[in-house]
């Protein structure tokens, strides 16, 4: 109790903290009802269609997400940046071009991304799923990236102009058809077709959604006329493409290295893995639902005290934000071994298998989910190559390991070598990001960089 009194004191004392909280609060609450609604459907998913088939499924909507993630430019992260810094700034010519700009590029990305989907759907099929009759169920899944057209530009004009609330009840819709459907199938016995029919609803209601709200807040702030603002008011060409490009980088290393387990998984084993992977990181979801909110709630609050030169304001942010995530991380991943096997028995006694691979990958998920502001410091301190540097050193030498070692050794080592990369990565980012601070914050105030 004496060590809670002061952190309770210091929370009511903090208008900014009270403010992150309240935010990632609509956000939360939205993810613990998708969360529920995530846990029902992928257990009635799995029992419908067995180990094999949920491994499909899994493998099917990785690699959509892969190619669009591939083609992305996570303009989310530049509209904050550069949006929020010209709100902060009186800059509104600048802003609407920053916001314009962002949305031609995504446009345009997710179209690319589906003429390469459609055009390896057949390889895919083939030597990932292991069956070339699904080549039509890739391609179809992949129209889920035509409906993201404007999901990142939105998500970042959400973030900036705090307006997490419209944000949460799209994603609670979304989870909810997808639930429903699939809840559907499993009392109907339908198969791999409804099942991903119900994840393809899901996405095109999140992402039309989601632009809908983007849309919505720029014609209420900026005018009916937004969209005919000259480029002539962006930053510096140089600048912008250097920082979309390097985000575009780091996502694809994070993504090739860390965010498609089951892509990797399907490739050097078999759907069954796959099936079990997917059941893993499914539960220890559970542990990272109430912190990826604070991604987004933190990260302008980040870049706006690095705008401001305001380094003791930072230093308190990420120290308070640390106590939540670990706290949390803490108490979940204790219980999730101790209830690990009690969980998977919904899914049905095959996914067993799948409890010592969710202790291994909880170990560096759950490091990372501690100090989930490693990567967003260093964007808002101008370091965008930096975690792709970092990401990439780390990730050749997985994905080296992987090559040699995986096929042989299964999918015990697969886990491990995640957990390291995880924890060897997220280390390195933090201590550059230090470096670099105690660097400016040394500097004399009217020398220091905006």
């Amino acid at each position: 109790m004496k060590f809670l009194f002061p952190q309770w004191t210091t929370f009511t004392n903090d208008k900014l903290l009270q403010k992150i909280v309240k935010n990632t609060g609509y956000l939360l609450s939205s993810n613990v009802v998708s969360m529920g609604l995530s846990m029902a459907q992928s257990i009635l998913a799995a029992r419908l269609l067995g180990v094999a088939g949920f491994g499909v499924i899994a493998t099917i909507t990785a690699f959509a997400s892969m190619l669009n993630r591939l083609f992305s430019f996570r303009m989310n992260e530049l509209v904050v940046k550069y949006f929020g810094e010209s709100i902060l700034q009186q800059k509104t010519e600048r802003a609407a071009a920053v916001v314009k700009a962002a949305l031609l590029g995504e446009s345009a990305s997710a179209v690319l991304s589906f003429i390469v989907i459609i055009f390896f759907a057949p390889l895919a099929a083939s030597k990932l799923a292991d069956d070339t009759a699904t080549t039509n169920l890739f391609i179809l899944y992949g129209t889920m990236v035509l409906a993201n057209f404007a999901t990142e530009t939105s998500m970042g004009i959400l973030q900036v102009r705090n307006k997490f609330k419209n944000q949460a009840v799209i994603n609670v819709v979304g989870s909810f058809l997808t639930a429903a459907i699939i809840v559907w199938a499993f009392i109907a016995k339908k198969g791999l077709m409804e099942v991903m029919a119900a994840y393809l609803v899901g996405k095109f209601v999140v992402g039309l959604g989601t632009a809908v709200l983007g849309w919505h807040e720029m014609h209420k702030g900026f005018g009916s006329g937004w969209l005919k603002t000259s480029f002539e008011h962006l930053p510096p060409f140089k600048e912008l493409f250097g920082f979309a490009f390097s985000t575009n980088i780091s996502s694809t290393i994070i993504m090739l290295v860390r965010d498609n387990e089951a892509l990797w998984i399907a490739w050097f084993l078999s759907p069954v893995e796959v099936g079990y992977a997917k059941t893993a990181l499914a539960i220890i979801n559970l542990v990272q639902i109430p912190i990826t909110p604070f991604i987004a709630t933190t990260y302008p609050e980040i870049n706006a005290a690095v705008t401001q030169k305001d380094w003791p304001l930072l230093r308190r942010l990420l120290k308070r934000i640390t106590l939540i995530s670990g706290g949390w991380t803490g108490i979940t991943a204790v219980g999730l071994a101790i209830f690990g096997r009690w969980l998977l028995g919904f899914y049905g006694a095959d996914f067993q298998p799948a409890f010592i691979p969710m202790l291994l990958f909880l170990a560096g998920l759950g490091f990372a989910n501690i100090f989930f502001w490693n990567r967003p410091l260093l964007l808002s301190l101008g370091l965008p190559m930096v975690p792709y540097k970092i990401s990439l050193w780390c990730g050749i030498g997985k994905i080296a390991l992987a090559v040699l070692l995986v096929p042989r050794l299964g999918l015990n080592f697969e886990a491990i070598l995640l957990s390291l990369f995880f924890i060897i990565s997220v280390s390195w980012i933090i201590l550059r990001g230090w470096q670099e601070v105690r660097k400016l914050e040394a500097l004399p105030q009217e020398s220091s960089p905006a």
